[in-house]
């Protein structure tokens, strides 16, 4: 018969501290972007179309598109943003859940945009261009 794993007191403190920081980074990561949706959503189409991540017919419509899931961020429930970025929560050791939110955007939704050509990279780069627009307005 295996051993019962019943943690102690302290442990139990220690792992009930970890997990409200992480939702509190997170939550806190949501409210952030709501202030700076609109020069977000410019500054990471920009270097998507700059870095050659992303072909595109009209720069214009893939920075409303983009707009529009920030808003669409800003107003999910936490159920909607773990299955959105599920397939990409283990990419990096400690993902922003704005810059995953946006590469699932990017690589489920915005590949069959009438006006988006190809999206070319691996999910990392893309994540990292992103990351880096990300934590230029919210960091």
């Amino acid at each position: 018969m295996g051993k019962v794993f019943r943690p102690s007191n302290r442990e139990s403190k220690i792992l009930s501290r970890i997990e409200s920081s992480k939702e509190h980074a997170r939550r806190q990561a949501i409210s952030q972007i709501r202030d700076c949706i609109d020069p977000l959503s410019n500054a990471v189409a920009m270097k998507l179309v700059e870095s050659g991540l992303v072909e595109t017919t009209n720069k214009g419509s893939l920075e409303k598109e983009i707009n529009e899931s920030l808003h669409k961020l800003s107003r999910a429930d936490e159920f909607d943003v773990d299955f959105q970025i599920a397939p990409f929560r283990n990419l990096v050791p400690q993902p922003n859940v704005v810059s995953l939110f946006l590469l699932a955007f990017v690589v489920e939704k915005l590949i069959h945009h009438r006006d988006v050509v190809d999206i070319f990279g691996q999910d990392i780069d893309i994540y990292h261009c992103i990351h880096e627009q990300v934590t230029r307005f919210a960091p």
